[in-house]
């Protein structure tokens, strides 16, 4: 259909052009929605565009065209993070508090034996033992001719040893098994572990003797633990029980040769992470008369020992360690220790250390000799 409007239409005219193109227009959408023709692409702009002769008429037309376009544009759709938003629930972390190898929420003892679910580190992981430490030591004597009192492991000759020297210590363990008696808290876990140290003194200021190592003790072991909860009324807390078995030798020839076996029980008690004590009776595994390398060595080295520890600060712990042969004669030793943290980081096990200790069995081959030894050093501790 065609309107032409002439230069002499008149206002009944022109309102009568309008309607109609009105109507078409509103015609138009429901036409397409009945029979599904396509609608042409910008057919009423075009019929608006064709009333040149009308200003008003043709204003009027562009209104209503835009109004139209402005009712069918559909909805722009949800961006992704508003769809996210309207189908996903809010994430949630959530941290287990036992979760997590050396859970620090947990007391030292707890994550050094891995007494709970929360400090569980698994099987066969290589963790930290005794401190790993290298020190300079002095000390006010020096073995230069052990003797012990079976006649074959007495030295024949001596040696000029020097009384400073270099102590290195290796020591490590894994956890081989664990829930083997199982315990009535599910959180908690008993344990068998596997440890081995090695300590070794190097003549390493003697160039005369061409810096030798004087002497190495190894000492495998094997220790089943065992999770106690039991608190007391000043406040400590019995935190394990262990059972252990263990090796202890230099691996030389004759006369250098000492070595012995024992059986231990230990426990273990805290008191609110400031203080520790750890004791361990033990008895010598028996041995024939001819083949026993150092007789009496449990009368000098003692039969039981406790070390209590002190953190009197974040960086700054004291210990002290006492053995005691558990007879009349009162031979033994005393170890005391300051260890400090040198770095900042409170997962590093890194320490600078300080030593004395005074008696007898600071290395195998001077179980009969006391001594007293300075160290001074670097310990890696719990890693």
């Amino acid at each position: 259909m065609r309107l032409g409007l002439g230069a002499n239409t008149g206002p009944a005219a022109a309102l009568v052009a309008g309607a109609a193109l009105w109507a078409l227009g509103l015609a138009h959408p429901v036409f397409a929605q009945t029979t599904g023709a396509p609608e042409a692409p910008a057919a009423s702009w075009q019929a608006c565009a064709a009333l040149r002769d009308d200003a008003a008429a043709r204003l009027a037309c562009f209104d209503q065209w835009s109004a139209r376009q402005s009712a069918t544009v559909p909805a722009p759709p949800p961006t992704e993070a508003a769809a996210s938003d309207a189908t996903t629930p809010a994430l949630t972390l959530v941290i287990k508090p036992n979760s997590g190898c050396r859970n620090p929420s947990h007391s030292d003892a707890s994550r050094y034996w891995e007494l709970e679910t929360g400090t569980d580190c698994g099987p066969f992981n290589i963790r930290g033992y005794r401190p790993i430490s290298l020190s300079w030591i002095g000390s006010n004597s020096v073995n230069m001719q052990p003797t012990s009192g079976n006649p074959l492991n007495n030295a024949t000759t001596s040696e000029p040893y020097s009384r400073s020297e270099t102590r290195i210590q290796l020591s490590v363990r894994t956890k081989i098994a664990q829930g083997l008696l199982g315990t009535p808290d599910p959180e908690l876990r008993d344990s068998l572990w596997f440890g081995y140290t090695q300590q070794s003194y190097w003549q390493l200021f003697n160039g005369d003797l061409s810096r030798p190592f004087r002497t190495t003790d190894h000492e495998p072991e094997l220790i089943y633990i065992y999770p106690l909860q039991a608190r007391n009324l000043s406040g400590w807390q019995w935190r394990y029980g262990g059972l252990g078995v263990v090796h202890q030798s230099n691996g030389q020839a004759l006369p250098l040769s000492r070595s012995w076996n024992r059986v231990y029980l230990m426990a273990g008690a805290d008191l609110d992470r400031r203080f520790s004590l750890i004791g361990r009776v033990w008895q010598r595994l028996p041995e024939k008369e001819a083949d026993d390398d150092n007789p009496r060595i449990a009368d000098f080295i003692g039969r039981g020992e406790l070390t209590a520890a002190w953190n009197a600060s974040r960086d700054d712990t004291l210990s002290l360690t006492l053995r005691h042969s558990l007879r009349q004669t009162a031979y033994g030793s005393l170890r005391l220790q300051w260890l400090r943290r040198i770095t900042d980081s409170e997962q590093s096990g890194l320490r600078f250390h300080t030593q004395l200790f005074s008696g007898y069995g600071d290395s195998l081959v001077d179980f009969n000799r006391r001594r007293t030894v300075l160290s001074v050093g670097l310990s890696l501790v719990d890693f």
